[in-house]
């Protein structure tokens, strides 16, 4: 019921933030004041599996006056026209978490999807983790959406919603923020002043379900030193790093840096910058993006006994940590459709969770004791580990699917890799048992 209240009053406020400007939108930021769950320990990243997970898609009649958010291609969702090619499963959600599309399944019902800005849906996403044991989430908080009084009202929103599902359920949270499209000077104007904003009237870091590591607050910045000509320098990366480090009132953090898969020899998707070294021997966890990087287990294998292998050591050198990324596969037929011909549904093939599996065992081998899983919610490049339906609409869009396997069955393997990296199973090549469909109920360490 309170989560259910919480999401009527969360839509109404979003509905007003099509008028809000930045400053009426910060006027009505407020911290978290509800009920915390002991669950995860959130002391630590070390043993953790953690998910990205966007929050970024809206539906018609959620009231966040976005239309199809994220769910549409060229501003259009309909058979023929979409962005996503993954259909989420809401068969487990209430009337309320529900919007309609024009979308139809075999049978001839209405296809649904759910909205970000749905508190009791946000919830339930984190009762999903708990379920299936996996530790928690990087909220992704995009630079380029906080730039406007609307933008920053609604990622505000999805943040008090992700705050709320990680309290109930005992599980953790961080915010990342995503650099992607910002410009010159935006570094300073925007994301520096938006974490004073986080720090100072949202309060996040008094939140008790927010991510602690080495006894400093969590935070991680994500697309530096990309090779595809962003906005940004690295001189402002460089800015916001010894900001969220050494400033007096709102440093003293554990700052994770997002890098290119090429970060170490400046190659690949990196600039060729020696500069980008110094920027990351600022910060304390590097994590460079692997996403597409490589399709098999046998390349995923190869990546991590060279590039991977090596990249740990450099960290180790240096003093820093190490967050590999891993992901389930990907697809962005219905995204790109028309602007890529390559883009193929299931172009990088998930293979039952055989990808995803091996990625983990494979970064267990050379000594990685921590996880970043991309994304729990991605379905737009068909990355998600949440629950998606066997069954999607059909017509002129086609999708994926879980290739018959439980709504789940990500999720489950999700936690399989928590107890992996707490040395609870072996790092064998074999994907564990799966002895029901019934998710298990894990034993979580307290605080």
């Amino acid at each position: 019921m309170f989560a259910g209240i919480g999401a009527l009053v969360l839509c109404a406020t979003v509905a007003r933030a099509e008028r809000l400007t930045r400053r009426q939108a910060i006027e009505r930021i407020q911290p978290y004041a509800g009920k915390h769950v002991r669950g995860v320990d959130t002391s630590t990243m070390h043993k953790k599996v953690m998910c990205g997970y966007q929050g970024w898609f809206a539906a018609e009649g959620d009231g966040a006056q976005k239309g199809w958010f994220h769910y549409s291609s060229g501003g259009r969702f309909k058979p023929g026209r979409c962005g996503i090619d993954l259909w989420p499963d809401v068969s487990e959600m209430d009337a309320d978490e529900k919007y309609a599309t024009l979308f139809r399944h075999a049978g001839g019902s209405v296809a649904h999807v759910f909205s970000s800005h749905n508190r009791k849906t946000v919830v339930r996403h984190f009762k999903w983790m708990k379920d299936c044991g996996i530790d928690g989430v990087f909220l992704q908080r995009f630079g380029a959406s906080i730039k406007s009084g609307r933008g920053l009202a609604g990622r505000t929103i999805v943040t008090a919603n992700v705050q709320a599902g990680a309290n109930l359920h005992g599980r953790t949270w961080a915010m990342m923020y995503d650099l992607s499209g910002l410009g010159g000077g935006d570094i300073a104007k925007y994301v520096i002043e938006d974490w004073k904003l986080l720090i100072d009237k949202m309060r996040i870091t008094r939140d008790k379900a927010y991510l602690r590591h080495n006894s400093r607050p969590v935070v991680g910045v994500w697309g530096v030193g990309f090779n595809d000509n962003r906005g940004y320098s690295l001189a402002e990366c460089r800015q916001l790093v010894k900001f969220l480090k050494n400033d007096p009132k709102y440093g003293v953090n554990t700052v994770v840096l997002g890098v290119p898969t090429g970060w170490r020899t400046l190659t690949r998707d990196s600039v060729k910058d020696k500069k980008l070294h110094d920027v990351i021997r600022l910060a304390d966890v590097v994590s460079p993006w692997t996403v597409g990087r490589y399709i098999d287990p046998d390349s995923a294998q190869k990546h991590s006994k060279t590039t991977a292998k090596a990249d740990l050591a450099w960290c180790n050198a240096a003093g820093k940590e190490y967050l590999p990324v891993i992901f389930p596969g990907f697809s962005w037929r219905n995204l790109m459709k028309g602007r890529r011909a390559n883009a193929t549904l299931g172009q990088i093939p998930r293979r039952k969770g055989a990808f995803l599996w091996s990625q983990a065992v494979a970064n267990a081998h050379i000594g990685a004791n921590m996880t970043y899983v991309a994304m729990f919610d991605e379905i737009d490049e068909g990355t998600a580990i949440f629950k998606c339906t066997n069954d999607p609409p059909v017509g002129e869009s086609r999708f994926l699917t879980y290739e018959g396997l439980p709504g789940d069955h990500y999720l489950w393997l999700a936690g399989q890799i928590g107890r992996l990296l707490r040395e609870e199973i072996p790092a064998t090549a074999d994907i564990p048992k799966r002895t029901n469909t019934k998710t298990p109920k894990p034993k979580t360490p307290r605080n």
